[in-house]
């Protein structure tokens, strides 16, 4: 599979890896405004060709497939274009910033029968997945509660200009680091939220949200709560599983440990590699994907994702709760 890369940015190296590492799959083009950025990341791949122009890279015939590592906002048109172009699309997270365009992009990719992914790393990642592994065990018995914390830096200047404009990113450190916090709380608490309670915080004069905290019931009972804080004193990056006999943490920077009954155990230590792992094997499951698997995040978990980053916003701008009224289901779906 020869996959087309846009964006060359932070994580461009972790993709291109990540295709090396996989048999059957390569880096065979990259794409990127800035054309030395393209330069750049297409020399980590063997025999791959920079673009500035990806409507150029799609009619290039140099892919097959394309992950779409763009501003938010750009994810709609990028996608929809791809999939008319007969590509398989791997776009990053959040899926869109409407429920609109997530279902535009549903919608067009089965109308040309491509295969369509989301990347949601966190189903990826080392920690997370031995805390599920812990859980599948019924040693511990259901998950009854949910704590995710994350810092992260939302002082302007500290990350590129697009991630401050409402237009561009869709938000702030809810629909980028939240995102992430309630992909990882949904998986976990195996439930669609039904209810949402959100705070929000703009500081350091940024047009978008720095700092929030998001409370969720979902339809099974399981309670979550999210904070993402910006430039605390200390990084964090938590996630707390409360089950009936135990707790489980999964933090990547401390691995992943259990107590019951008052006894503690490492279930998996942290490890050097563990970021280029999870994207290694999500490069797999979207290769997997292109030939004809069901993805390890279903779209519709996706969707359910950016529909309550909004309920979110909706929550904290009219000081109250958000009742979400069953399963969304998307235009791929009707």
């Amino acid at each position: 599979m020869r996959i087309g890369l846009i964006g060359a940015g932070a994580v461009a190296d972790f993709h291109v890896a990540a295709a090396r590492a996989i048999d059957g799959a390569s880096i065979t083009a990259v794409c990127d405004i800035d054309e030395k950025a393209a330069e750049r990341a297409a020399a980590t791949a063997p025999r791959a060709t920079a673009f500035t122009d990806y409507r150029a890279m799609y009619a290039s015939g140099l892919i097959d497939g394309v992950v779409v590592n763009t501003p938010h906002a750009l994810h709609l048109p990028m996608v929809t274009e791809a999939a008319r172009a007969g590509l398989h699309v791997l776009v990053e997270k959040p899926m869109a910033t409407t429920l609109e365009d997530c279902d535009a992009m549903m919608a067009a990719c089965v109308e040309a029968d491509v295969a369509l992914a989301v990347g949601h790393i966190q189903h990826f990642m080392p920690d997370k997945l031995a805390a599920r592994d812990l859980i599948e065990t019924a040693e511990l018995g259901d998950v009854v509660l949910i704590r995710d914390y994350r810092s992260t830096d939302y002082r302007p200047g500290s990350r590129s200009g697009w991630f401050f404009s409402p237009q561009m990113a869709g938000g702030g450190a809810l629909i980028n680091i939240g995102g992430h916090c309630l992909d990882r709380s949904l998986w976990f608490g195996g439930g669609r939220a039904v209810e949402v309670f959100a705070s929000t915080v703009n500081r350091f004069d940024s047009a978008v949200e720095t700092d929030g905290n998001i409370a969720m019931r979902l339809d099974n009972g399981v309670g979550v709560s999210i904070s993402v804080i910006s430039d605390p004193p200390l990084r964090a990056d938590s996630l707390l599983v409360v089950c009936e006999r135990g707790v489980i943490v999964a933090d990547p920077r401390a691995g992943t440990s259990v107590q019951v009954d008052g006894k503690r155990r490492v279930v998996r230590e942290p490890r050097p590699d563990d970021i280029q792992s999870a994207f290694t094997a999500q490069m797999a499951d979207f290769v997997a994907v292109a030939n004809g698997a069901e993805p390890a995040v279903p779209l519709e978990h996706a969707r359910h994702v950016v529909e309550l980053v909004l309920a979110s916003y909706r929550a904290a701008e009219i000081g109250g709760a958000v009742q979400l009224e069953g399963a969304a289901v998307g235009a791929a779906e009707r």
